[in-house]
């Protein structure tokens, strides 16, 4: 994680009354998160559609795997 992604997530947790290590991200999971956001803006034509993808894919990877999530999503497209 970079130096201002992590401050960023400091402040998160932070105000969020969270142990920061919850946000703590893996190699995959940023690669998953960066390719799932390439698509929604490539597939979609509008690059807003990317982070607002990636909001709820944070919000539903509390329910479940975030690869699986990201297929989901890859798999709207044939």
């Amino acid at each position: 994680m970079s130096e201002w992604l992590g401050a960023a997530a400091d402040a998160i947790a932070r105000e969020a009354g969270i142990d920061r290590s919850t946000l703590d991200l893996s190699e995959g999971d940023k690669e998953s998160i960066l390719e799932v956001a390439a698509f929604a803006a490539h597939e979609s034509g509008a690059r807003l559609n990317a982070p607002l993808l990636c909001y709820l894919l944070g919000r539903a990877s509390r329910e479940a795997e975030l690869e699986q999530l990201a297929a989901a999503v890859r798999a709207t497209v044939p």
